[in-house]
């Protein structure tokens, strides 16, 4: 899953792909690097980041849905709103940071034949970071977790749309990471296709000391770990890198 956000304040590239002309041209670029599917944000959840209206996160993403109509296209986006209207234009997924938790997003979903990631997270963006606490991380993730895609299944979504990410990095310590990253095998016996999102984060700025356009080697790192550990999806930046450890992985396992 390639990642284009179209936006003026994520962390990693914030502003490089604000316009739609440069998104979609990311975009496309991020394809032919072997991206499977584009996940186009126009809100920044980086720790601190301000909310965005819907009218505005519509004006950043639509653009870019509908010049990409031709391939699977993901949004991230948190807002029953925004789905409707993406889904309306062809968008394949939806990717939301609360898991469907806002009123009317199981619903949006559910009406359409689109799959949809379900992601943990602790508290929200603005104030995630500060000092999350779990008695088990892993346990307390993977429980809200079965809980979202429990509550999927009772509207009409079929397990097989259903797509899980633990989160790493929202509203989680270095510690807590590690250790969903340690012990993701216990998130894959939710039974449904786990999605790792650990490119460029903080955590491994705080593990390298390198600033975000210089963790390309981290992300690999954890992208192999997160294969290792049964992660079937994993959402980066840099998908020709990646796509590469893929197919080492791949082989790897059938040796």
């Amino acid at each position: 899953m390639g990642v284009v956000n179209a936006t003026p304040d994520s962390f990693s590239d914030g502003g490089r792909y604000l316009e739609p002309e440069a998104a979609i041209r990311h975009a496309r670029t991020l394809l032919l690097e072997g991206a499977d599917v584009i996940d186009v944000g126009g809100e920044s959840t980086r720790p601190g980041a301000a909310p965005v209206e819907a009218p505005e996160e519509l004006e950043r993403v639509l653009p870019v849905v509908r010049a990409l109509r031709d391939v699977p296209v993901s949004v991230d986006t948190r807002r029953p709103a925004v789905m409707r209207a993406v889904l309306a234009e062809g968008a394949s997924m939806i990717n939301d940071v609360q898991a469907l938790a806002a009123p009317g997003a199981v619903e949006a979903v559910a009406a359409a034949d689109c799959a949809v990631c379900l992601m943990h997270m602790k508290g929200e963006p603005r104030t995630m970071q500060r000092d999350p606490q779990y008695d088990d991380v892993v346990v307390e993730v993977r429980d809200f977790l079965a809980g979202r895609i429990a509550a999927c299944e009772a509207a009409g979504i079929a397990r097989g749309r259903i797509v899980a990410d633990p989160g790493f990095g929202f509203g989680k310590t270095v510690d807590h990471n590690l250790t969903l990253l340690r012990r993701l095998p216990e998130i894959a016996t939710l039974g449904v296709p786990v999605l790792a999102g650990w490119s460029r984060k903080s955590s491994l700025g705080t593990l390298t000391g390198r600033d975000p356009g210089e963790r390309l080697a981290g992300s690999l790192a954890a992208a192999l770990l997160s294969l290792l550990g049964g992660a079937r999806i994993l959402r980066v930046h840099d998908v020709k890198e990646t796509r590469d450890v893929v197919r080492v992985w791949q082989a790897w396992s059938a040796a």
